[in-house]
């Protein structure tokens, strides 16, 4: 059975939390004079922080910034897994950390941190938009208001600051276990299944080209190492070299160069020891002839690789 990672912990400073209010809107029901409906909006707008409905936050992705800064950079996430916990995340680094809440009373009760560096900030709810947008302060702050608004379409379990700010030319995979690469959204169609995750490269080539990350835990990665040995055939070749992304960790190269007279089919994998298994990140190309279109993918293929790191 796979053995997951705990999801990273994100080390990023709050600048922002939240505090939610019901906003109560006017109704249209008819009245007898115009002063009948001018009392009724009256009492309808002075409702009471105490009458704001929890919970404020509910599942999903909102932008935080605060409200009286003129063009406030809009680079600060709060990802709500539901009502009761999630994380903060930056677009400017993925960097954030992960936090608890408790909504209730016009007020939500964050717990910060992961264990043993946690703290709690009160965030005092003003007022919660018929969108959803929640204003309120942190209790201490109360100078700086703050704005946490939804963002449509957006799933919080997918979600990636760093992908959503960018310009679109160049995502971030960040895998469960640990590990992160870049790759080109134009050229890249990313699939995760169980212990496998794919880059399968979707512009003009010769055959099937693609990079696959797996994690098992059924051998080592030496064992892992001699078995693609074996599969590969009389022409692999290996060697050993430092994992990318590392600075001291053994990592095991296996190549396969294209059969002259073939489909123009090679393999390259690197593995190393991760966690209670293996991780290994196999490159499968096919060769067309061209020389330079051939290049422009093995080239796009090696950049996932070389852009690998660990959390």
């Amino acid at each position: 059975m796979r053995k997951k990672l705990v999801t990273r912990l994100f080390a990023v400073t709050v600048i922002a939390t939240m505090t939610a209010g019901m906003f109560v809107g006017c109704g249209n029901k008819e009245t007898e004079n115009d002063t009948a409906t001018a009392d009724a909006v009256t009492q309808s707008d002075e409702k009471s922080e105490d009458e704001l409905t929890a919970p404020y936050f509910k599942k999903g992705v909102y932008v935080s910034y605060p409200k009286d800064v003129e063009d406030a950079p809009q680079t600060s996430f709060y990802v709500f897994q539901d009502d009761t916990y999630g994380h903060t995340e930056e677009g400017t680094n993925g960097l954030g950390i992960p936090f608890d809440c408790e909504q209730k009373d016009g007020q939500v009760i964050f717990t910060m941190g992961g264990e043993g560096e946690e703290s709690k900030e009160d965030f005092v709810v003003k007022t919660v938009e018929s969108d959803g947008t929640v204003t309120g302060y942190f209790v201490g702050r109360e100078d700086v208001q703050l704005i946490f608004k939804p963002i449509a379409d957006v799933d919080p379990d997918t979600f990636n600051a760093q992908n959503y700010c960018n310009d679109g030319n160049e995502n971030i995979y960040t895998d469960q276990n640990g590990w992160s690469v870049k790759y080109n959204p134009e050229l890249f169609e990313v699939t995760t299944q169980n212990n496998i995750t794919t880059f399968v490269y979707t512009g003009e080539s010769a055959g099937t080209n693609m990079v696959t990350a797996t994690y098992d835990v059924d051998m080592t990665a030496k064992e892992k190492r001699d078995k693609l040995i074996k599969d590969y055939g009389s022409t692999a070749t290996t060697y050993e070299a430092t994992f990318p992304g590392t600075e001291d960790v053994d990592g095991y190269w296996v190549t396969c160069p294209p059969a002259e007279d073939g489909s123009g089919l090679y393999s390259t994998a690197i593995v190393r020891d991760f966690m209670d298994g293996y991780l290994m990140f196999e490159v499968t190309g096919h060769n067309s002839g061209d020389e330079m279109a051939d290049m422009e993918v093995s080239d796009a293929l090696a950049m996932i690789i070389d852009s690998l790191t660990f959390e």
